[in-house]
């Protein structure tokens, strides 16, 4: 998939004329590419769209106006954007009670750990996490964003759009399981099939 370069990106103030208009075209757009695992857990699948939109909106909400300000911004949101044969997982740990959160953090770490997809009966892969996920286990809680990368095989991104797919979090306190919808996994399809 194609990495967004500078000239794609609006200006604050060109950005602004926009933003309602995208920000709803981007709602619809993650409507298809979100899955909850669990009652905690969601994942949101990340293509061009939803980086450009953060990358704006990170411009935005920073007031970044010196080009490698921006520069910078793109080539770390770039790093979402998958290659050929691979999904770009953002990992959400939600869990609006303050009490809870401080609670529940400490006995989540490693989950990134621990996302696997199950392709029909014939593959199990498991997610990897970037660099920035594994900080869990120095500072000793889960972040509630984590960001990862699946990896597939050309057979695999073939069975992936004929079989059954199956995502899987087995975290030792935190279990769950779900089919993924068709409407979710047609999206993904293009992804892996795109250059």
């Amino acid at each position: 998939m194609k990495k967004i370069e500078f000239g794609e990106i609006l200006n604050i103030y060109e950005y602004e004329k926009v933003r309602e208009q995208k920000r709803r075209e981007i709602i619809e757009i993650k409507k298809k590419r979100r899955l909850f695992v669990g009652d905690l857990v969601h994942l949101v699948f990340e293509n061009r769209d939803t980086v450009w939109f953060q990358i704006q909106e990170m411009i935005r909400a920073e007031r970044m106006v010196k080009d490698e300000e921006i520069q910078q911004e793109i080539d770390v949101y770039n790093e979402l954007i998958p290659e050929k044969n691979q999904l770009s997982i953002t990992m959400f740990i939600e869990i609006p009670d303050e009490q809870e959160r401080k609670r529940l953090l400490p006995q989540l770490v490693g989950i990134h750990d621990h996302l696997w997809f199950h392709i029909g009966n014939k593959h199990s892969i498991r997610a990897e996490a970037d660099e920035r996920s594994k900080e869990d286990y120095q500072y000793g809680k889960a972040a509630v964003v984590h960001f990862l990368k699946l990896n597939l095989t050309p057979e695999q991104v073939k069975d992936f759009a004929e079989l059954p797919v199956r995502v899987e979090i087995n975290h030792p306190n935190y279990k769950a399981m779900v089919e993924m919808p068709e409407e979710v996994k047609a999206e993904l399809v293009k992804d892996l099939q795109s250059e």
